[in-house]
């Protein structure tokens, strides 16, 4: 059983990780086993935005892909709550992980993977449908959105796979915040956006925290950062109690 009731009137987590450790096995070099961290202890509260700092390689996009449910961990407990339920992600099944998908969690990766033929517009309030938005009000809030981030409305018909790398990454912001769920997942949202739209990423972001959203993100432009982050986490440390 992942899913339990929270009684206590304290302010508690949005997003938890308890003692959370990940290791990749290398099959193709014979069953290698690459540890990325362990002893992981993170929360992240309503209305903040936590920063994942460290090097390449120390693990911030899988602690967030841990979080998200494409990483199983190898140790420990994923604590989402939304309202009163709280569910383990690493321990729910796929039906659990897909229900905090469509209504708690959204997740914006540097990669946008959608249907070929979809034009722009749809793949944006299609994400909103599945959020629960009646059809009327996605489609209107996806405009607003591609608006509001630039995005060519001649664009907005055609299929993403034929726009530029920042095009894409436009629609792929878009499409993660339509819905406005408590939690929203970043990885390097901005990396490849020109000032002008880091700009309005930065005030969408701020936007969703003063909401009461809970972000959990990586950013690797020091401006960005500094102008979204309540506090950064440096996850070598998660990596240096795995050695302990």
């Amino acid at each position: 059983m992942t899913s339990a009731k929270i009684t206590s009137a304290t302010i508690v987590p949005a997003l938890e990780f308890r003692d959370v450790a990940k290791t990749f096995t290398l099959h193709l070099r014979g069953g290698v086993q690459l540890p990325v961290m362990g002893g992981a202890d993170l929360a992240v509260y309503p209305g903040e935005c936590v920063v994942l700092g460290g090097p390449s390689g120390a693990g911030k996009s899988s602690l967030l892909k841990m979080a998200y449910g494409n990483y199983r961990c190898d140790r420990g407990t994923i604590l989402v709550r939304d309202g009163e339920t709280v569910t383990d992600v690493a321990s729910a099944s796929p039906r659990e992980v897909l229900a905090l998908r469509r209504h708690t969690i959204s997740y914006v990766s540097q990669f946008l993977r959608v249907i070929p033929r979809v034009g722009a517009r749809e793949v944006v309030a299609s994400a909103g449908r599945e959020g629960g938005l009646a059809a009327d009000r996605a489609l209107a809030r996806a405009e607003e959105l591609l608006s509001c981030l630039n995005l060519p409305e001649r664009l907005w018909d055609l299929p993403p796979a034929t726009f530029s790398g920042g095009e894409q990454q436009r629609v792929n912001i878009a499409r993660g915040l339509i819905a406005e769920r408590p939690i929203l997942l970043l990885d390097e949202p901005t990396a490849s956006l020109d000032a002008r739209n880091r700009a309005v990423v930065v005030e969408l972001i701020r936007a969703r925290q003063a909401a009461g959203a809970a972000l959990l993100g990586i950013f690797h432009d020091t401006d960005v950062r500094e102008a979204v982050a309540t506090r950064v986490v440096d996850v070598t440390a998660f990596r240096q109690r795995q050695a302990a």
